[in-house]
């Protein structure tokens, strides 16, 4: 019975390495930041193809859907043995969106929640090795308001807002290419969507043009030096599909490497899961795949 029970716990180890469970990680632990709550949750598949994606949840900036935008893509993209992190980043809270005011000090807006992305992007690129990635492989795939935090890794890429951190880096900060599906995009078009940029922005700077140029994305689309995927529906309820039509036609007139995805019907919210979107819109992870492939 003895050796029954030996062979039965060998048996379990082994499968548990075999499906290997999440990893988190404390993204700012070991630094001044003191945000344990901001973390990324490794998925590495079984057989890792070298691709990375970090993923950015929407939720408006106010609250984050960790798992039908999170944690249910990176399962898929790992099924493809592409290796995910999802981001747990700073948004403006519950609170913020029912009262509309923050705590003393301004509480989570920009530059928090960009500052969260690329001291991941650092981590996953340093850390790269470990992982079985490779370094010139890694992008940002974003959804609604993730998606606009997918933009602004890439305008910003070159911008390193963790040196005012104290933080020193060694390894680019900027996405190889990067995915903004249904994203929010501008901050000074009729199209905007307000709730995103109060969170980003909060209360009391949302008369701040020059801030709202800033982060409108299709005011910066000469910064983007990565290639881009965006994907969008005509009938989204929450986020105006011209959002994505302003950011296709910068990109195309600054030259960027893009495709664009338009999709008549499928909605909001549905990130990499089919039954929650149309038969139409569910197809853009498969053509998410093959645009990856295309890259190599």
């Amino acid at each position: 019975m003895k050796r029954v029970a030996t062979i039965l716990t060998m048996i379990i180890a082994i499968a548990t390495l075999a499906t290997a469970q999440p990893q988190v990680i404390h993204t700012w632990h070991g630094t001044s930041v003191n945000k344990e709550d901001v973390t990324l949750t490794a998925y590495v598949p079984e057989h890792p193809n070298g691709t990375a994606v970090i993923v950015c949840p929407g939720g408006s900036y106010h609250w984050l859907d960790l798992n039908t935008e999170g944690h249910d893509v990176a399962r898929r993209l790992n099924q493809h043995g592409i290796t995910a992190f999802v981001l747990k980043y700073r948004v403006a809270g519950i609170a913020a969106f029912v009262t509309h005011y923050r705590v003393a000090g301004g509480g989570n807006r920009f530059p928090h929640m960009l500052q969260d992305l690329q001291r991941s992007l650092q981590l996953v690129r340093a850390n790269s090795a470990n992982y079985g990635i490779n370094p010139h492989k890694i992008g940002v795939m974003g959804f609604s308001a993730g998606g606009h935090m997918a933009l602004m890794a890439a305008v910003f890429g070159n911008d390193n807002y963790l040196e005012r951190l104290g933080i020193t880096t060694t390894v680019s900060l900027a996405p190889d290419f990067i995915a903004p599906i249904y994203p929010v995009v501008s901050m000074t078009d009729k199209c905007t969507h307000g709730r995103s940029r109060r969170g980003i922005m909060g209360e009391d700077r949302l008369g701040d043009e020059q801030l709202r140029n800033i982060l409108s994305m299709e005011l910066q689309a000469s910064k983007i030096k990565c290639p881009v995927f965006l994907v969008n529906c005509v009938d989204d309820p929450i986020v105006d599909y011209r959002n994505s039509v302003l950011m296709d036609s910068a990109l195309t007139a600054c030259n960027v490497e893009h495709q664009y995805l338009q999709f008549a019907t499928g909605g909001h919210g549905f990130g990499a899961t089919p039954s929650k979107t149309s038969a139409e819109a569910a197809t853009w992870f498969t053509s998410f795949l093959e645009w990856i492939d295309s890259l190599k």
